[in-house]
């Protein structure tokens, strides 16, 4: 990070200076005070469980001495040598900064979401974008009102590009990211069932996921999923934006033709100005080639070459615990265990569906589906026919799933139904057996890993 003085935080912020030195200087903004030190801005923000208030003093101990507060919080640092700055938010405060801070860097911002799939085309738009620029993108899951900012911190003169992940489940929350990335390239991966218990339908989450054109005029790209039901109305209408499309079918932008799947890579054809380019990533799943094909056109809009977007999909590298395949001396795990909704359930089930040795599902619940969550379950449990010989599920809602695969025809004795996944590794050795394929995958929440890591022993 380039340096801020505390004038420009100031600035930045609207905030007020109760003590210290405006030419004084920070070279990173923290939100946790075990990061926290004298080069640093701590910003104490108020999260679901922890108030940073609290850990000021902490933060003071470790050396730090610039602190952002909110002007209704009543704790005092016992402290004289320091920058303290009062705002009304802190929260907001710290996507103040982070908005002003990457102003300096006039550099393309590429903006992506979804309801299914955003951190894999993130990764594959930045695997293309990076053969050319040197490019940021967020880390890990650091997709939130908190996560942005922080990402942002890290550009400095060298970047080139930034490739931003917006994540949200509800309503306003990307539209506050787009105020602060201002991406000059939107991407919708497409329109699925997550945080549905929020957004009420799937029409509210497209809704939610077009707040990514806030701000958007006549030099802005929007990329989407042009096969998606509820994305695809898009192309009949009017926008003040330009809009590209891509999917299987011919209406769209690019279209892949054809394409042959093996063990851990896909070649595709896709139609590209008319002509058929033969395309290959390193990864399987007939969804991973939709994310190919956002990636191919965020890569003509920031006017790369064919050769070079190809060049930069052979090199994509997805994020830990998305699709990993892992080959044991027993047994072959698809490691998916990062998170769930019915849409990434079903794409993950036809993975496991092409495999000959015995097929074993373990699922988890999807959270945050209220109303709909017997529907989206047994939507699951209707994928695993054809596609699974054996069925674990852990958790409650779960359950809807192995009662609808029971319904359609799996056998009973190759069903087995756990309300933890403490009681799943209890059982699980009587179950498997060598040269298994195992699917695992839940919602974030469930912590499946655990099921993979006492397998990989």
């Amino acid at each position: 990070m380039k340096c801020l003085t505390i004038s420009e935080l100031l600035l930045a912020t609207k905030g007020k200076l109760v003590i210290g030195n405006e030419n004084d200087r920070i070279y990173d903004v923290v939100i946790d005070s075990r990061k926290a030190n004298e080069s640093n801005v701590f910003v104490a923000i108020i999260g679901e469980s922890l108030d940073g208030h609290k850990f000021m003093q902490s933060a003071y101990e470790k050396g730090c001495k610039t602190f952002i507060k909110n002007e209704s919080n009543s704790i005092k640092l016992q402290a004289s040598d320091i920058n303290l700055i009062e705002v009304k938010d802190t929260e907001i405060a710290l996507g103040d900064i982070s908005r002003y801070y990457k102003e300096e860097f006039n550099i393309p911002y590429i903006g992506i979401t979804g309801s299914v799939g955003k951190t894999t085309t993130r990764d594959m738009v930045y695997a293309t974008v990076s053969s050319k620029f040197k490019t940021l993108k967020n880390e890990g899951n650091l997709n939130n009102h908190f996560g942005v900012p922080l990402t942002l911190f890290n550009l400095d003169e060298s970047y080139e590009c930034a490739v931003i992940e917006m994540g949200m489940s509800g309503f306003n929350e990307i539209e506050y990211l787009a105020n602060i990335v201002y991406p000059k390239i939107g991407v919708i991966s497409n329109i699925g069932m997550s945080h549905i218990e929020n957004l009420g339908s799937q029409e509210g989450i497209l809704k939610a996921k077009m707040e990514i054109t806030t701000n958007f005029d006549e030099s802005n790209t929007l990329v989407v999923n042009g096969d998606d039901e509820f994305l695809s109305t898009l192309k009949n209408k009017s926008q003040d934006f330009t809009l590209k499309t891509f999917g299987f079918k011919k209406d769209n932008d690019i279209y892949c033709e054809s394409y042959e799947m093996n063990e851990d890579s896909i070649t595709f054809v896709c139609v590209v100005d008319g002509k058929k380019e033969t395309i290959f990533i390193p990864t399987v799943g007939e969804h991973n080639i939709y994310n190919a094909m956002a990636a191919i056109l965020v890569g003509q809009s920031v006017e790369l070459s064919l050769d070079e977007i190809k060049s930069g999909l052979k090199n994509f590298k997805a994020t830990e615990m998305r699709l990993d395949i892992v080959k044991t001396e027993k047994m072959t795990i698809i490691n998916d265990a990062y998170n769930a909704s019915p849409d990434s359930m079903t794409a993950a089930l036809k993975i496991l569906g092409r495999y000959k040795n015995r097929r074993v599902a373990i699922l988890g619940d999807m959270f945050e589906m209220g109303e709909h969550a017997e529907y989206g379950h047994r939507l699951v449990g209707k994928s695993t026919i054809n596609n699974t010989d054996v069925l674990i599920t852990i958790g409650k809602d779960s359950e809807f799933i192995s009662d609808e695969a029971k319904s359609l025809g799996l056998e009973e004795e190759h069903i087995h139904h756990f309300e933890t996944k403490e009681d799943a590794i209890d059982k699980i050795d009587e179950i498997l057996k060598e040269k298994d394929i195992i699917l695992v995958k839940a919602s974030r929440g469930m912590k499946l890993e655990k099921i993979v890591e006492y397998l990989n022993k």
